[in-house]
């Protein structure tokens, strides 16, 4: 398959200081029909996306029937420069943040993928993974199939370019019928755009509306961002066919029980947004309220880790009756550093990010609230930094349940054997972290937490129940050590 008129640049390395303590974040799409500016409108759709993914982004639009495209790794205000942006035309278009939750992380791999192919152009921006993706190339490879990324999303262009179907939607529909896992998207050939969600709901995916545009995106805070009206979530299981002649909107699978991720209430959505008909600010208050009830402490303050955890905190002070403070100041001009120096400056990740605030923490017993831990590493490294600056008692809180397996449905976990919770006691972690206590929120809180019904939440990571095939080879995080020197970041006693 050829690609259609691109510009794309490789942009400075955007890997921040590595965070061993919280899963990555999963990816962002955004999509927008009918309006002359389309490619401004989505170049702060994904500014406001940009928590999502920090690694690449990319816009392409149509016009005439002739898809252009501008893709780049690194953050969205360094690909989109202004006189990049400007080359992108067309009313119509689909944008995408990326954190390589599958695939490595360079420029081939960043989103929308482009191809030309018989019936004229697409381009595809994916959220999500898709658990047979690597049974699916190897089939589509032996009958002569050329592979351009690593990414599965890929896996989607071949299905939908052989595909027979009479119209766009139609091949569309056909290809989603074939894979399993993941998938919120938004796929266009610059006459219209499709947005579909799997059957089971795992990503979030909101339909909005500007004066007479359609608009969809990851999150409503991206919606919010251009003064777009909220319309409603996309269903699973739903494909939406967004044109000029308005949305259409069908179910064309069978139906099943969602099984949306609870993980994006926890850490991976903006606290400003509305997912799964919730607000993610308010369920995360409600995070803390629950784990204030589990397991109160005798303490003087409340503080969280920085910013996700805010929330949590926020809602365990109130609950608690215990006074909350910023007991962390965050450095937010933080992205990657072009040196890092050797043992002399100890614990270098955390304090180029984080430093406490010796007035709020010296001879206080603390409650600190996060929002998870993965490895431990990091927390460990923080708690030292409190202890540091004359921080009596820490008493750790942790507003979701254990992570003791890895997501394959489009957060990026480790290898479950890299989950300091996977083969440790809680005990164990404790002593580990060096703090005085150690609790983490009981999985039936997190649900009440999230409201809805408790059914229709996935709950894979904390429980290994996961709710669609996982083949028993999947070694995605294996093969693909993408970017990050795991090496130094295991959990040792």
């Amino acid at each position: 398959m050829n690609e259609p008129y691109s510009e794309e640049e490789p942009a400075s390395d955007p890997r921040p200081i590595t965070d061993d303590d919280h899963p990555k974040e999963a990816c962002g799409i955004f999509g927008v029909c009918g309006h002359p500016e389309a490619a401004k409108l989505i170049y702060l759709g994904l500014y406001a996306l940009q928590h999502r993914g920090q690694e690449g982004a990319g816009i392409v639009c149509g016009l005439d029937g002739r898809l252009t495209v501008h893709r780049g790794v690194g953050l969205v205000a360094d690909v989109f420069k202004p006189h990049k942006l400007e080359r992108v035309v067309g009313n119509i278009g689909i944008g995408h943040v990326r954190y390589s939750t599958f695939g490595s992380s360079n420029l081939r791999n960043v989103q929308p993928l482009v191809v030309d192919y018989a019936r004229g152009s697409m381009a595809v921006a994916h959220n999500g993974n898709l658990t047979n993706a690597a049974f699916l190339r190897e089939e589509l490879e032996k009958i002569g199939a050329i592979f351009q990324s690593t990414t599965d999303s890929e896996v989607l262009i071949h299905l939908i370019s052989r595909s027979q179907g009479v119209s766009f939607t139609d091949c569309v529909i056909e290809a989603l019928r074939q894979v399993v896992g993941a998938y919120s998207v938004v796929i266009t050939n610059g006459e219209v755009i499709v947005a579909a969600r799997d059957p089971h709901g795992f990503r979030p995916l909101w339909l909005g509306q500007l004066d007479n545009t359609p608009v969809v995106a990851s999150e409503t805070c991206a919606l919010d961002i251009i003064d777009a009206e909220w319309i409603r979530e996309i269903e699973p299981g739903e494909v939406v066919t967004i044109s000029a002649n308005g949305c259409h909107s069908v179910k064309p699978f069978e139906q099943t029980v969602p099984k949306q991720c609870l993980f994006e209430f926890v850490y991976v959505a903006r606290p400003d947004s509305y997912i799964f008909g919730q607000s993610v600010d308010e369920v995360r208050k409600n995070l803390g309220r629950e784990l204030a009830r589990q397991a109160p402490v005798d303490a003087d303050v409340v503080m969280a880790v920085p910013d996700s955890s805010n929330p949590a905190a926020l809602g365990y002070s109130h609950e608690s009756g215990l006074p909350f403070d910023m007991g962390f100041i965050r450095n937010h001009y933080v992205g990657r550093t072009f040196i890092e120096p050797d043992q002399g400056i100890r614990d270098f990740g955390v304090k180029i990010k984080l430093n406490p605030s010796r007035s709020a923490v010296a001879g206080k017993r603390i409650v600190l609230v996060d929002d998870s831990i993965v490895r431990g590493t990091t927390a460990k490294k923080i708690i030292k930094t409190l202890r540091r600056a004359g921080a009596r008692e820490v008493h750790f809180r942790v507003a979701s349940p254990r992570i003791i397996n890895s997501c394959y449905y489009g957060i990026d976990t480790p290898n479950r054997n890299k989950l300091i919770a996977y083969n440790h006691s809680v005990e164990e972690i404790r002593a580990f972290l060096d703090v005085d206590s150690l609790v983490y929120l009981d999985l039936s809180a997190l649900l009440r937490a999230a409201g809805g019904n408790p059914d229709h939440f996935c709950t894979a990571c904390f429980t290994s129940e996961y709710p669609t095939p996982v083949p028993d080879d999947y070694t995605v995080r294996e093969n693909n050590q993408r970017h990050v020197d795991h090496s130094t970041a295991q959990y040792e006693r």
